[in-house]
C-alpha cells in the first residue's frame, strides 16, 4: 500500500510543476486535488508571486445591544508557493505569505490610528493588522496518516467551484500568563474562507492560473489595542475580494499607499526559504508593546484619554 501512494506521489510531482499536455483536473484524484488546491491559492508556477485583495466591515457583537459598525476594512495578502519534498509523501507545496488589514472610517474612508472607544470613554492607538509571516502547513497528495489527500467541502455548481474552509482556533493566547487554564483568557475565534472559481478556469490545465474569488469571516474576542478587558463581547469581519491579476498594482489606491508608507516589505511575498513561526494579531501586538516597554519603561500604556 505504502509503494502504491509513493508512486502516485511520484506521479503527483510532475502534476504540481509542469503539468505533461493539456487536461481536466479530477477533484477525486488527490494529485489532482492537490494540484486545484495550489491553482485556488497560488501563482501560474513556484515562486511566482500572488495577491489576493479583499475589503468589507468590521463590526462589534455585544450582550443586550445592537451591533456597531466599528470599521471599514481593505486587506491584503501577497504569496508565493513553494514545492516541499518528504521522503515518504513525495512532492508537495506550501503557501509563504504576508498580510495586511487597515481600518478606515465608516463614514470617510479615511484611515484610523487613533479611536475613541464608545464603550471606555478612551482614545487608543489603532494596530493596523499585520502580519509577517502567515505561511501554511505543506500539503501532499498523501496525508500524514496514509490518507488521501481530499479537498473537503469542495463542490461544483454550474460553472462554479465552491471551496469553503473553517478554522476553528482555541489556543493559550500568547497575552497571556501561566494560569490561564485557572482564571481563563485562552484566545478563542473561528476564521472562515470561502472560495469560488470557474470551473473551466480552475480545472483546466491549459490556463496557467486561476483568479478566484473569495469571501473571509473572522469571528473573534476584541483585538488587544481596544484596550477592552474583560468587557464581554466580539468582533466580527466580513470581507469579500478576489486574487489580483494585476497583483500589487490593483489594490486600492488607500492600501496601496499605506503599504508603501509604512509596511513597505508587504509589497512583496516572504522569501522562498522563510521557515519563521506565524504571527497574529496577538503576537504581533506582545511584539510591539514589548518593544515599546523596553524603550519607555517597564510600565503599561495608559491610554491618552480624549
Amino acid at each position: 500500500m505504502k509503494y502504491r501512494y509513493l508512486a502516485a506521489a511520484a506521479i503527483a510531482a510532475c502534476t504540481i510543476t509542469v503539468p505533461s499536455h493539456a487536461r481536466t483536473l479530477d477533484p477525486d484524484v488527490p494529485e489532482d486535488a492537490l494540484e486545484i488546491a495550489k491553482r485556488m491559492q497560488c501563482g501560474a508556477k513556484d515562486g511566482e508571486t500572488a495577491v489576493y485583495h479583499f475589503s468589507g466591515n468590521i463590526y462589534s457583537r455585544r450582550p443586550g445591544e445592537a451591533d456597531k459598525l466599528l470599521f471599514k476594512g481593505e486587506g491584503m495578502n501577497v504569496r508565493r508557493c513553494v514545492s516541499v519534498e518528504d521522503p515518504d509523501r513525495g512532492t508537495g507545496w506550501k503557501i509563504i505569505s504576508r498580510e495586511i488589514v487597515i481600518h478606515l472610517d465608516p463614514e470617510t474612508g479615511e484611515i484610523v490610528n487613533r479611536w475613541e472607544n464608545p464603550w471606555t470613554g478612551e482614545t487608543v492607538d489603532v494596530m493596523q493588522i499585520h502580519n509577517d509571516p502567515v505561511n501554511s502547513r505543506p500539503s501532499f497528495a498523501i496525508n500524514a496518516d496514509g490518507s488521501p489527500y481530499t479537498l473537503g467541502s469542495y463542490r461544483e455548481e454550474g460553472p462554479f467551484v465552491f471551496m469553503p474552509v473553517e478554522v476553528p482556533l482555541f489556543y493559550t493566547n500568547p497575552l497571556g500568563g501561566a494560569y490561564q487554564p485557572y482564571v481563563g483568557g485562552t484566545y478563542h475565534a473561528m476564521e472562515i474562507f470561502n472560495f469560488a472559481a470557474l470551473k473551466d478556469e480552475l480545472l483546466d490545465t491549459r490556463k496557467k492560473v486561476a483568479y478566484p474569488m473569495v469571501a473571509w469571516t473572522r469571528i473573534s474576542q476584541w483585538a488587544p489595542w481596544m484596550e477592552m478587558g474583560d468587557r464581554p463581547g466580539l468582533m466580527v469581519f466580513n470581507f469579500m475580494g478576489r486574487k489580483l491579476p494585476g497583483g500589487f498594482e490593483e489594490l486600492p489606491d488607500v492600501l496601496k499607499q499605506e503599504i508603501r508608507a509604512n509596511f513597505p516589505i508587504y509589497e512583496d511575498a516572504p522569501p522562498e526559504d522563510d521557515t519563521r513561526r506565524n504571527e497574529t494579531t496577538w503576537t504581533k501586538f506582545k511584539l510591539l508593546e514589548d518593544q515599546r516597554r523596553e524603550k519607555e519603561g517597564d510600565a503599561p500604556k495608559r491610554s491618552g484619554g480624549h
